[in-house]
């Protein structure tokens, strides 16, 4: 029997599972860490917490396995959209931390990209629009802030291809990577936009040269590391790429039509399309499958899962000690309570935009609120009343794509293991949601593509091994009551949003 490993660098952990080639689970280990947040709206990391967590979890989940190292013939490494890129020296040594997605300094300079380039140029060749959410305004804003880190900075690398590197001594981006980073990445042609480089000041020299698919041998692992690891020296690492396109290749998306959406910290509610997308102010980059041909086209929340997390580390101490001390899981408890809360959480509406939000509002400015509260309400209802808020960031995202997503949607991720949370996406969106059994997310895609890269596996092989669970259908009396609270929803952001921008400038 031959195994094969897949790795996922998410934003608050890293985890690694092995599979065998009929698609068994084997063992999995995740290692997890949290964001540095030095000043409002930032968002950074350093990359050795990625790496050392990526090396622990890959040594920990093959010696949990028991499989002989011989046996293990790939691994695919995915990762979070990183931003800027680790910006790294001469020596291949990270300069400073990198800016993630989640990171909204960028401002100003994407104000000087819509005055100086204009968002139609922009848009013709990158299919992106300009925002602080954007790699290369983060890679800009480094240029005018940090002229010292500019003048050391040779390479801006991703997350999963800083680890690849590492672990391979091979420097290389995958086209989802690539395209993700947006105004410098031609999305006509799959290249690096010289043109907009130049425009920018960007030096090309900057950028990876060597673009791969995400089912691509990068190299093999050296030495070194597969004695850390506890591997074969010369294993094939495999690209795979952004970590919610690997979940979709993992829920067995690899046709033009089909919805889905990743949540964990963030979400990523995409259409994989082989045509243009009509849809308003989408994100778009490359696909990890067909990428010359098949474009991800998404809309997504910068807090989803996240501001679920910090509702409970922050308003929950008694459940999480009672779960320290031997009693339930502090989630379960939460989602028990809610559960008897009626749908609206008798009036109460929560935006969910703890970090400013990108696609389909791109509003750096946009708050977390909390509309409605009174002194009969509990913990419940506003526990209820922030699932609910994620869901209705959901059917945002997907009235901005404005295509027919067919009979139901696709959901991945951490939000899954709620049956209450997915009964609330069901009833907000009014479509019919179908989630996988395994809760494998984007690891079960970097297996696929690692079996794939290797030879060992074809598509056809790997597309019958997600199993989706029983389809949940909208409850009708509460999508009404929904449609309802998502009109409330969008207006009091609307009401709300100039307000916002002053709480912005007074908190600096």
């Amino acid at each position: 029997m031959h195994y094969l490993l897949g790795t996922d660098i998410g934003t608050s952990g890293t985890k690694t599972i092995l599979m065998d080639t009929n698609g068994h689970l084997i063992a999995q280990d995740l290692q997890e860490y949290d964001v540095l947040t030095p000043k409002p709206l930032w968002a950074e990391q350093w990359p050795d917490v990625w790496l050392e967590a990526a090396k622990a979890s890959i040594k920990n989940t093959v010696k949990k396995s028991g499989v002989p190292a011989e046996d293990i013939r790939g691994i695919a490494i995915s990762g979070l959209y990183g931003g800027s890129g680790i910006p790294l020296d001469e020596n291949m040594e990270p300069v400073r931390p990198c800016m993630i997605w989640m990171d909204r300094r960028a401002k100003e300079e994407t104000k000087w990209v819509l005055d100086q380039i204009g968002e139609e140029k922009l848009r013709e060749i990158t299919h992106n629009g300009a925002d602080p959410y954007y790699g290369y305004t983060k890679i800009l804003w480094m240029k005018n802030n940090e002229p010292e880190n500019w003048q050391k900075t040779k390479l801006f690398l991703p997350p999963n291809d800083y680890v690849i590197y590492k672990l391979t001594g091979e420097i290389a981006i995958d086209y989802s990577s690539a395209g993700n980073i947006g105004g410098i990445f031609d999305m006509n042609t799959r290249t690096w936009s010289e043109e907009m480089l130049e425009a920018m000041g960007i030096p090309l020299s900057m950028m990876p040269q060597k673009v791969v698919e995400s089912t691509d041998i990068v190299g093999g692992l050296t030495k070194e590391a597969a004695a850390e690891l506890g591997l074969p020296e010369g294993m094939p690492v495999i690209a795979s790429g952004i970590d919610c396109g690997a979940a979709n290749i993992g829920l067995g998306v690899f046709e033009s039509g089909i919805y889905a959406a990743a949540i964990g910290t963030s979400m990523c509610a995409a259409l994989i399309s082989d045509k243009p997308v009509k849809g308003k102010d989408l994100i778009v980059w490359p696909y990890l499958y067909d990428a010359q041909n098949l474009s991800y086209y998404f809309a997504g929340g910068n807090t989803a899962g996240a501001i679920v997390k910090w509702f409970r580390q922050t308003m929950c101490q008694f459940e999480i000690e009672a779960e320290k001390n031997g009693g339930r899981n502090a989630y379960d408890v939460l989602n028990e309570q809610a559960a008897d809360i009626p749908a609206g959480s008798q009036g109460l509406i929560v935006l969910p935009y703890f970090m400013g939000e990108r696609s389909p509002i791109w509003d750096s400015d946009a708050k977390g609120t909390i509309v409605g509260l009174s002194l009969a309400h509990t913990k419940a209802h506003i526990y209820r009343a922030f699932l609910e808020a994620v869901a209705f960031s959901l059917r945002d995202a997907i009235e901005a794509t404005g295509e027919n997503l067919g009979e139901s949607i696709l959901i991945a991720g951490g939000v899954t293991k709620s049956k209450l949370w997915r009964q609330i996406f069901a009833d907000v969106t009014g479509y019919p949601v179908v989630c996988p059994i395994h809760d494998v997310e984007a690891n079960m895609g970097d297996v696929m593509l690692a079996g794939i890269g290797t030879g060992l596996l074809t598509y056809e092989d790997v597309k019958t091994w997600q199993v989706l669970d029983e389809k949940i259908m909208p409850n009708q009396e509460n999508h009404k009551k929904y449609n309802e609270y998502y009109a409330a929803y969008k207006s009091i952001y609307h009401h709300l949003k100039d307000d916002m921008k002053t709480l912005t400038i007074l908190s600096q």
